[in-house]
């Protein structure tokens, strides 16, 4: 007959399974673990069966391992555990991806009874309907102050009932008229506190950000960065093309204005001196294809003048180009 291990053997054996874990993952999930029952851990358990460890315990015991292990290997960072030990709470130690293995722990829900004395985590409503409770049971529902008629022999709930608040705790009326009614009104499941990854600890909102969200943040703060740089005349990287182009542009008005002239601005004052050269006619065209010179005012520009040869739309033309060499 095999001898079952002592208070202290399982204590030693505790700690030893949780020092190599520390030593093993980087990366845990601490979740809390209230109303969650034996069935739905091994279910819990299977599904990460493979990449992801859970160990329950007392706190202390978590905190005393924690010390010792950061104590032999001289990791502080796995201290930062130690406050997040509060409470009715578990480790789920994992080498996937943590926004996987959250929505994976997330799955396992399970409806649960409202026992007496409990702390309602969502508002509890009765919706209207029929019970199939018999007659007899009409002076029940009237000490809940719930609204009902009788009908083909049968007790019916005329309109929805707010019976529980969310934070209230569930009475025995309450929790009578549920059972009779057959209503599992709360889903219980591993709820995820904190993220433990590689010495740092966050928050389980961190999980849901995505590329496109860190993108987005980063090009609005590179915006703000630059309107602040232009604004106080203190140059950085993602202002300079901005104060370049400002400069250029200053220095175009000015060389506009004077008789002080450069390669850049050679295109730009020639178009102000007579933006006629720089006007391309169009040639309207029938539905067919062919010219149509017949009348409207591009006719008339036409008139007694030959139609311009298809080298000359070939030519090329000045651009402006505020960077051109």
């Amino acid at each position: 007959m095999a001898v079952k291990p002592s208070r202290i053997q399982k204590k030693i054996s505790y700690d030893q399974k949780l020092r190599e874990l520390l030593g093993e993952y980087s990366k845990i999930l601490v979740v809390f673990a209230d109303h969650v029952g034996s069935r739905q851990f091994q279910s819990i358990r299977m599904g990460l069966r493979g990449h992801s460890v859970i160990l329950m315990g007392k706190n202390t015991m978590m905190k005393r391992s924690v010390k010792i292990y950061a104590e032999e290997t001289g990791d502080d960072t796995v201290l930062k555990l130690i406050p997040l030990l509060v409470g009715n709470v578990g480790l789920i130690f994992t080498k996937g991806d943590l926004k996987e293995i959250a929505e994976e722990v997330a799955k396992y829900k399970v409806g649960a009874p409202a026992r007496v004395g409990l702390v309602a985590p969502v508002d509890v409503v009765v919706p209207p309907g029929n019970t199939g409770l018999d007659p007899s049971q009409t002076n029940f529902f009237q000490a809940l102050n719930i609204p009902t008629k009788i009908n083909k022999g049968t007790v019916e709930i005329v309109t929805h009932v707010e019976l529980i608040k969310k934070g209230d705790k569930v009475g025995s009326s309450e929790a009578a008229l549920l059972s009779k009614l057959g209503i599992r009104p709360f889903n219980y499941a591993l709820i995820v506190l904190s993220v433990y990854e590689n010495g740092s600890v966050f928050t389980p909102d961190v999980l849901d950000i995505t590329e496109d969200d860190l993108a987005e943040k980063f090009a609005v703060a590179v915006a703000t960065l630059t309107s602040l740089s232009l604004a106080i005349s203190y140059p950085c990287l993602a202002a300079v093309p901005h104060m370049l182009v400002n400069a250029y542009k200053n220095v175009l008005a000015l060389a506009v204005n004077r008789e002080y002239s450069f390669p850049q601005a050679e295109k730009v004052k020639e178009y102000l001196k007579d933006p006629s050269k720089f006007v391309v006619i169009s040639q309207p065209t029938t539905e067919a294809g062919g010219a149509d010179l017949g009348g409207g005012p591009t006719a008339a520009m036409y008139k007694n003048e030959e139609v311009p040869a298809q080298e000359s739309e070939e030519e090329d033309l000045p651009i402006l180009d505020l960077f051109a060499d």
